[in-house]
Order: structure tokens, then sequence, then C-alpha cells
């Protein structure tokens, strides 16, 4: 059984979106998307080598070959831990899609979460990969995607059997806003979320560009948290916070 997977890049930073925004954690990007976002600007290409940081936090990077495997990450997570104890909060799962290589986290997980707790960075579109990863995961944070704003197919039902598994942990919804959103898929977001714990927190992100502007006036933002939080208890606006770290 093939325990080894091209990986895009390994490296350390502060969070930048949804609940754990701030946090410090070791990022480990998966390759491939079932969606294709149009806001998205992340590289889902499984590359020739993956990108690893020399240290954690340097942004220099040097070449590792691929296939990655689980003895070399952990090698590499467990140094950084040992030469900055107690500065990583999680493990970031993320990607592109990782719920593609559910089958491989299945055996990676248990190990990873020795060294660190794990966090689920996800679109939430196929929970029927889920129950073989929920027992290793502590934080999930699950995208609902608007059609919109995403310009995706309406993904309602598979969002909403995700967020049925995932609430066994500690979960949050994070959904995307542009200037085409609307109040009517904003409230389908909310109604969908309430009806399987109206607890769970629910961050608004505005689409944020590189320069670190939002694509959604102020005004407009407010009105979305006041729409939302009539239905959930837990409503934030939060844009993307590592544009304003690269931008300065």
């Amino acid at each position: 059984m093939n325990s080894s997977v091209p990986l895009i890049e390994i490296f350390s930073s502060l969070q930048g979106e949804g609940e754990l925004a701030g946090y410090r954690q070791i990022f480990v990007r998966f390759p491939g998307c079932n969606l294709d976002c149009a806001f998205c600007d992340t590289k889902i290409e499984a590359p020739a080598v993956c990108s690893v940081e020399t240290a954690p936090g340097s942004g220099q990077f040097q070449e590792l070959a691929q296939p990655v495997s689980l003895e070399i990450l952990i090698g590499i997570i467990s140094r950084w831990c040992k030469q900055l104890p107690g500065a990583h909060h999680s493990i970031s799962i993320t990607g592109g899609e990782p719920m593609l290589h559910a089958d491989l986290l299945a055996r990676w997980l248990p190990e990873l979460n020795i060294l660190l707790p794990i966090h689920l960075e996800t679109n939430g579109t196929l929970p029927e990969a889920l129950p073989q990863l929920i027992e290793h995961l502590d934080f999930i944070s699950m995208d609902i995607k608007l059609p919109t704003s995403a310009a995706t197919p309406e993904m309602w039902q598979e969002h909403k059997q995700f967020l049925e598994i995932a609430r066994e942990r500690e979960v949050s919804v994070k959904v995307i806003v542009g200037e085409l959103t609307t109040e009517q898929e904003l409230l389908q977001a909310c109604k969908l979320v309430a009806e399987v714990d109206d607890e769970i927190p629910f961050i608004i992100q505005p689409v944020t560009g590189r320069d670190g502007r939002v694509a959604v006036i102020p005004e407009r933002l407010m009105y979305f948290q006041a729409v939302a939080a009539k239905k959930l208890y837990e409503v934030r606006v939060l844009p993307q916070m590592h544009r304003f770290l690269e931008v300065a």
C-alpha cells in the first residue's frame, strides 16, 4: 500500500483564515481539487518537487524529491517542534482539497496527531470520505461554496452531510463573499448551518486581493453580518489575514 504522495509545500506560518486565524501552524499542502472556484489563487497541481522551508518561518525554501513519505514528513515536523518548542498550535492539512487523499490520510493522521493537533481545511463537498478520518481530527474548517461568488454548482446537500459528520469535532464554517454574492444564498448557507447546529462559528470572508483590499464594501459586509446573526449565534467577518502580512 503506497504511503507516499506528491506534496506542494511544507512550511510554518500564521493561519490567515477562519476560526484559527492568528495561530501558528505547520502547513502541509496537498495537490488536486474537485472544484474550480472563480476566486481561487492557490496552486493545486502536483509539482516535480515539494517546496520545504529550510527552517520554520524562514521564508527560504529547498526542494524535496517527490513523492513525500510519512517518515520524511514526520522527521521535518519533529525537527521543527524541537527547534521551536510550543510555537506551533497545530498541523494544517490543506490544499487544494486534501479530502481527495482520504485513504492515505487515514494512515498518516494517527501518526501526525501524536506530534500536534490536526486542523483540516476543506471545501466540505466529499462527505463520504470523512468518517474514516474524523477520529484523528481536532479542528475542521469547512467552506460553504456560494454558487455566485465561487462560480461552482450548488452543493448544499453535500455541505450539509459533511457538516453533520464534522460536528463531532471542533468545526467552523467559512463562506467567501464577493461582489456578486446575494442575500438569498447567504441565508441559505445560514439555514444549512442552523439545521445542524446554530452555535457552529460562521465566518464571512470577503474576497481579498494580494494588495490586502477586499472586494466587498464595508457597508455590504456589515449587512451580511447582520443577516447571518439573525440565524446563528456566532458570526464574524474576517478578511484573509495573510494578505496583510504579505503586504507588510
